[in-house]
């Protein structure tokens, strides 16, 4: 018999881990050099605003998937308050964008093989896809675990840092680029040593390093008590903002001094190989492997939700809403997965360019879909009071506060558009936006003709 519901076999333990995991990734590990070398020790102050603006948007979304039990992913949300164009344009742009990233993800993998084996580096890409595959086919619980351990090694390692810098400052312990002291804070040119240009320029990565937040969110579906495990996750976001990027950068910027950190390296490598660490390359190398896995999972399992979710709501082929007997969408994991394998031609060709043009159509696309979030909450409150009155979980400080995080990322657009590493992708990423409204401008035109037709006929 087909299974024609997802499962909720997602425990208390996975929904913490995944947003746990979901806030911490590539943008930290690797992206963070390249935000550290624009912003300086002002980069804490970015991951710090962006944090909270990032909480602001989980509990906006906590509260709407909250207020009705048939909501699967905030894009049943956007279809309610916003239609079915902006439910059409925000599922196929939340796929869109984590195909970008997963893309980037898996040939990141096949690099860092590369560390131990020479081997092409597609062998160890192609190899991870497979396995992720296997594992996501079987059960929705499989994924949970993996990403439950994925997640862990994270934790366990920037735990690891973060005690390791408290010890070398209460020591004063003295490496090659000086002594270990808050001092380097400020004393290489201040908090803003590239000015206010600086640290306008790091908010692109800093964005980028809090995609997959909302994962919370998309595993909604598939988790055994949303109604506690969601509010106890998403509760749990800004600790996790000041303890894993404010507190591992304060570590990091006190053992090195920013000008000694390379935008070409993850800063992590860096900080371990200095303190004598003989072993350091190899263990970060190994913990940036599995970052970069588990990114790729979350890639895959948010991506054939959201062509499930599509396929339901009839905006994507029938046959992407089919479940196979362990309730996993394999069909649309397929599908995902055949894209994102695809897509290991682009850092193929460019290279030099290709993690920062997908890194910013990312960045931007999240952008869309978190707004898209606020937009709804607004609408949410306005037209459903009663919902809002009965909520156990409300969203505090609105509708002010949604339209200050709006502003926010209005303002994150504006500056990504003047920067020279960011434009490119900018202004490329508006057709991605118009081609979704031709399309479904098409699809309406061809419902509503075979509807005429229908009558016709009868």
């Amino acid at each position: 018999m087909a299974q024609t519901e997802l499962k909720r076999d997602l425990a208390n333990r996975h929904v913490q881990l995944i947003a746990i995991g979901g806030t911490i990734g590539t943008g930290l590990f690797l992206g963070s050099g390249r935000a550290i070398q624009k912003a300086g020790p002002s980069i804490m102050i970015t991951y710090l605003l962006v944090g909270i603006a990032v909480f602001f948007v989980m509990r906006a979304l906590g509260e709407l998937l909250l207020s009705k039990a048939g909501y699967q992913s905030f894009t049943d949300i956007a279809e309610d308050y916003l239609g079915p164009r902006a439910a059409f344009i925000t599922g196929w742009t939340y796929w869109f964008c984590w195909i970008m990233t997963a893309m980037a993800d898996v040939i990141a993998v096949g690099v860092y093989v590369q560390y131990w084996f020479d081997i092409p580096q597609w062998v160890p890409a192609v190899i991870c896809l497979i396995i992720l595959l296997g594992l996501n086919l079987l059960t929705v619980k499989s994924f949970g675990e993996l990403e439950f351990w994925f997640a862990l090694i994270k934790v366990v390692t920037i735990l690891a840092l973060i005690g390791l810098g408290i010890i070398l400052l209460v020591i004063g312990f003295k490496t090659d680029a000086g002594s270990v002291t808050v001092r380097n804070l400020w004393e290489h040119g201040g908090v803003f040593p590239n000015g206010v240009k600086g640290f306008l320029f790091s908010f692109q990565m800093v964005v980028f390093a809090y995609v997959g937040v909302e994962l919370v969110g998309v595993s909604a579906a598939e988790t055994a008590d949303p109604e506690k495990n969601i509010p106890s996750a998403i509760n749990k976001i800004p600790l996790r903002i000041l303890f894993f990027y404010v507190g591992a950068l304060f570590v990091l910027l006190c053992i090195n001094p920013w000008t000694q950190l390379s935008a070409a390296e993850s800063p992590f490598v860096r900080t371990f190989s200095l303190v004598g660490i003989p072993v350091a390359a190899g263990i970060i190398n190994f913990v940036v492997l599995t970052s970069a896995a588990s990114a790729c999972n979350s890639g895959m399992f948010s991506t054939s939700r959201i062509l499930y979710n599509l396929s339901r709501r009839n905006q994507a082929s029938p046959q992407l809403g089919k479940l196979n007997r362990n309730h996993v969408p394999a069909n649309s994991l397929f599908i995902s997965t055949i894209v994102i394998s695809a897509g290991a031609l682009l850092s193929k060709l460019i290279p030099g360019q290709a993690f920062g043009i997908v890194t910013t159509i990312s960045a931007i696309c999240f952008i869309w879909v978190w707004g898209v979030v606020l937009v709804c909450h607004i609408k949410y409150k306005k037209n459903r009071p009663d919902l809002h009155a009965s909520s156990k979980f409300k969203a505090p400080f609105t509708p002010v506060i949604n339209y200050a995080v709006l502003t926010l990322f209005a303002a994150i657009l504006i500056i990504m558009l003047f920067a020279d590493d960011t434009r490119p992708a900018l202004l490329f990423t508006p057709l991605w936006f118009i081609l979704l409204f031709v399309l479904y401008s098409m699809r309406s035109k061809k419902e509503k003709s075979d509807a005429d037709v229908s009558i016709i006929n009868t």
